[in-house]
């Protein structure tokens, strides 16, 4: 599922990569629509860009909430209910106050200036691929090949509708298109990070998704925290709490970008 996506993304990416050289301005698409097609097209995917990226950072701030909620649970400390999940009075749930606090947080962290937030994001960056890679390690010691019994529960059919869920994942590649202006020699780096961007994102959600689904079955990884569940039960709760670390680092970051 994670291959066909980016199989699919690459096609965009390519796109992004070859106007990025040629047009080197700041803006992403709303640029190259504006630029190619007229300022009608080019304010349409303005305002769906914003769409996107207020859609992706609404989804990653709810899992930073389960992620933190888990992380604090492992201290004996535990949020109440009503302030951790959708706004639905009916169910006792008022709104998800970290997810809340965390947009904000990242609104001022960016009004601060991009050097100070770009610095922050680097480091993150390079934490959250040192914990991935911590967790394929170790959780490569509990993978039961049982579990991949049947490879595909659900068919081909399963796959491709994987695969346009997760797709979701790779939002964020188009964004190392926005920084062209800045790119020293746009025809030969922005090819480079676009695509190979794609490519490492690809190759650790796919040995993320290998180990994560060796060591539990997919029927238990319905939850907000997947990984953090998979290395309790395993009783890795130390690399358990680092990877929440990790994991609310990555979506920070993330958030950051978007």
């Amino acid at each position: 599922s994670f291959l066909l996506a980016a199989v699919v993304c690459s096609t965009a990416a390519m796109c992004y990569a070859e106007f990025a050289s040629v047009l080197p301005v700041a803006g992403s698409a709303y640029s190259y629509g504006n630029l190619v097609f007229g300022e009608i097209i080019g304010w349409i995917l303005g305002w769906a860009l914003i769409l996107e990226y207020v859609l992706a950072v609404a989804a990653v701030a709810n899992a930073f909430g389960a992620y933190f909620k888990s992380f604090l649970a492992g201290f004996g400390l535990n949020l109440p209910t009503a302030v951790t999940g959708p706004y639905d009075p009916a169910h006792g749930t008022y709104g998800n106050i970290v997810a809340i606090l965390v947009v904000f947080l990242i609104s001022w962290l960016l009004n601060r200036g991009m050097r100070e937030s770009m610095r922050i994001n680097n480091a993150i960056v390079i934490v959250k691929i040192a914990i991935i890679i911590l967790f394929v390690v170790v959780g490569i010691f509990y993978v039961k090949p049982a579990n991949w019994q049947p490879f595909a529960p659900f068919g081909s059919k399963g796959i491709f509708r994987g695969a346009s869920t997760v797709f979701f994942a790779y939002l964020g590649f188009d964004v190392v298109s926005a920084s062209a202006a800045e790119v020293k020699n746009p025809k030969r780096n922005m090819p480079i990070g676009i695509i190979g961007t794609l490519i490492v994102a690809t190759v650790l959600y796919m040995m993320v998704a290998i180990v994560l689904t060796g060591m539990v079955h997919y029927t238990k990884l319905n939850v907000a925290d997947p990984v953090a569940l998979a290395l309790t039960l395993v009783h890795q709760n130390w690399t358990s709490g680092i990877i929440s670390l990790g994991a609310l680092a990555g979506m920070f970051t993330m958030m950051v970008t978007m």
